[in-house]
């Protein structure tokens, strides 16, 4: 099972990375567990330069700009 988490604030732009995410995951039939970290203090954790930013298994995949569903897919697999 795939562990993916959106890091960001809850802003309209994270919001989109979520659903674009699980939308490329369900369209490669992939199991998996989406976790939204809106914390800062937890954000801060991972190296990232903006958010919103994906995370797929601990590795951060994007971050700072809304990927196409085309290029979710491919982080995804």
């Amino acid at each position: 099972m795939k562990k993916l988490q959106i890091l960001g604030t809850g802003c309209p732009t994270c919001a989109r990375l979520a659903e674009l995410t699980e939308y490329a995951a369900k369209a490669l039939h992939l199991e998996y567990e989406l976790e939204k970290v809106t914390k800062i203090e937890e954000i801060l954790r991972f190296d990232i330069a903006g958010t919103p930013a994906l995370v797929v298994d601990g590795q951060v995949k994007v971050s700072g700009r809304l990927p196409s569903v085309n290029e979710l897919k491919q982080m995804l697999v």
